[in-house]
């Protein structure tokens, strides 16, 4: 891990936490199992204010580009569970392939539990979109 930890900017630590509480909540057990990963991981993170957020960490709204140990590339934005749209590339926070990535940055290798099995997965671009996220609504 290229920063030794999860980076996560100091707002989405709030929502993230937020949405950690409720994953006792989950019927699926593999998101219950990703998400309480997350929440445990959030326990170690790096905290920075927005304006010291690294380019080159995943946070909400980012396009990650990620390839699988198997061969298989996906590109995605990451984004909260409302603005979910699979057809779009539009992935949710509180889906496993969204609690994986989240506070990774581009280079990064991630060992995560999916519904076919455990992958490895290589974080191989980062975009920022700077899109601003209305983090009062989010939940």
């Amino acid at each position: 891990m290229k920063y030794g930890n999860l980076v996560i900017e100091k707002k989405e630590f709030v929502v993230l936490k937020r949405l950690m509480n409720l994953s006792g909540y989950y019927k699926d057990d593999t998101l219950r199992k990703s998400v309480k990963k997350l929440a445990s991981e959030l326990e170690t993170a790096i905290i920075l204010d927005a304006n010291d957020m690294h380019e080159d960490v995943i946070r909400l709204n980012t396009l990650v580009t990620i390839v699988s140990d198997s061969g298989w590339h996906k590109k995605f934005k990451l984004v909260m569970p409302t603005d979910s749209d699979i057809k779009n590339n539009k992935i949710s926070i509180l889906t496993p392939m969204g609690a994986a990535v989240m506070g990774y940055s581009e280079g990064d290798t991630v060992q995560w539990e999916f519904p076919v099995g455990e992958q490895k997965l290589t974080i191989e671009k980062v975009e920022q979109e700077n899109e601003h996220i209305n983090l009062n609504m989010a939940l």
